[in-house]
């Protein structure tokens, strides 16, 4: 779908994209506050912000309770969502056009004028609880909070969360709205059709009732390596496991586009170097990686899951196509096959008012910087293999990186998987 970007800088301190979609029939928003986790002002308190979002859509200056605001948010059909992560809390809409002016204010009054109370304070708190209790389930899941410890980052584990959820006091929940959802913290992206709206828009987001306040500055940790790790789990049927590697700079837009095709060349499809030569052999249902840039540093990963006796044949393969990579044997052939599947994938890819939103919030989100939509076709061709490999070389080079694995077995075999991936890690 065609469309154009503004970025709106308002009188408030706010700042946001407005999205116009001439076709859409649909409006998106969604508003953002670096108001996360690590804001919590104490860590024994940590997930008050967890908490304060499950209570964002309760009690408020108009309805008495969740289930009356839910009623009436969702009467024509419309969606809401809010979610909680180390550095962010997000508001997110989706609803019909016809009613995009009554849904952003109802999303404007949950924002601005909560009346928290004790009642879904307990409840909500029993909700946390109940949640964070399931991703202990989560084999994968678990591994990342700990393996961002390992790493260096100051968070915590789901297992350590836990306890600081009975600590959170209804005076804890509006200190923490009160301090964070503040409108320079507030950054906002709303996509639809907006010919003839964006002054109605812009009024109501001016009319956001919050403080100033300030746009908080993210937290910078101090990256290390770290030494082979298991979470044992009794019940855990076999290795679910992750190689973490990190590197203390942002990658480039040119960068990161490399890493994500030289991804999609190890573990994309079922003909892939690492993930379809272990389907091939019988050793895995499934592998990823994955490539980020942070605000300070970027990340890249291997994920997947193994029986144990294959285990050591999986690692091989892996080990042996990231060191064909390192040394550069890739072909121009499977590099324009990436870029083809990529160019595809960008063509599908805007289908829908909330995926073209998708493509500017996270980046705008984090550092607030627009992506060109129109350049990513000009971006893929002018991914190269040389780029390719210098990047991943970047990250063998940093020497920052764990491998982590949630396991019933013994420590033995993740050392031994250790000392195969850490040859890479050796002057080549």
């Amino acid at each position: 779908m065609k469309h154009s970007v503004e970025e709106i800088r308002l009188k408030n301190g706010a700042r946001g994209l407005l999205i116009d979609v001439p076709d859409a029939t649909t409006m998106s928003m969604q508003f953002h506050f670096r108001a996360g986790n690590r804001y919590a002002k104490s860590k024994d308190i940590e997930q008050v912000a967890h908490i304060m979002e499950h209570m964002a859509f309760g009690a408020n200056a108009r309805f008495k309770n969740e289930s009356e605001f839910e009623f009436e948010f969702t009467k024509n059909g419309a969606y809401r969502n809010a979610y909680t992560s180390d550095l962010s809390m997000v508001y997110e809409a989706d609803c019909a056009d016809f009613e995009w002016d009554r849904i952003l204010d109802l999303q404007k009054l949950a924002i601005c004028q909560p009346k928290f109370n004790e009642s879904e304070l307990n409840a909500e708190k029993g909700n946390v609880r109940s949640e964070l209790t399931n991703y202990l389930n989560d084999h994968q899941r678990i591994l990342w909070p700990r393996v961002q410890q390992l790493l260096g980052e100051d968070v915590l584990t789901y297992r350590q969360s836990l306890p600081t959820i009975s600590a959170v006091t209804l005076a804890d929940v509006r200190e923490h709205h009160r301090r964070t959802h503040t409108t320079k913290n507030l950054r906002f992206v709303i996509a639809g059709k907006l010919k003839g709206r964006k002054g109605e828009i812009k009024q109501q987001l001016e009319d956001f009732k919050l403080t100033p306040g300030e746009r908080f500055e993210v937290p910078r940790d101090e990256l290390v390596k770290a030494n082979p790790t298991i979470i044992r789990r009794k019940d855990a049927t076999n290795l679910t496991f992750g190689l973490f590697m990190v590197i203390p700079k942002e990658l480039s837009d040119e960068e990161l586009d490399a890493m994500h095709y030289l991804n999609h060349l190890l573990t994309g499809t079922m003909h892939s170097r690492i993930f379809g030569a272990a389907r091939q052999k019988g050793l895995a249902y499934n592998i990823n990686a994955y490539a980020d840039a942070g605000f300070y540093d970027s990340s890249w990963d291997i994920t997947g899951q193994v029986n144990h006796e294959s285990a050591g044949e999986l690692f091989d393969i892996i080990t042996r196509e990231l060191g064909n990579v390192l040394d550069g044997k890739i072909s121009e052939e499977e590099v324009k096959a990436a870029k083809s599947f990529a160019l595809g994938r960008y063509q599908m890819g805007a289908q829908t008012v909330s995926q073209i939103s998708g493509f500017y919030t996270g980046r705008y989100f984090a550092d607030g910087f627009i992506k060109d939509y129109d350049r990513v076709p000009d971006m893929i061709k002018n991914v190269n293999l040389d780029r390719m490999v210098t990047t991943a070389r970047s990250f063998i080079n940093e020497d920052k990186w764990v491998l982590a694995a949630v396991s019933s077995g013994d420590r033995q075999e993740l050392v031994d998987l250790n000392n195969k991936v850490a040859t890479l890690f050796e002057p080549r």
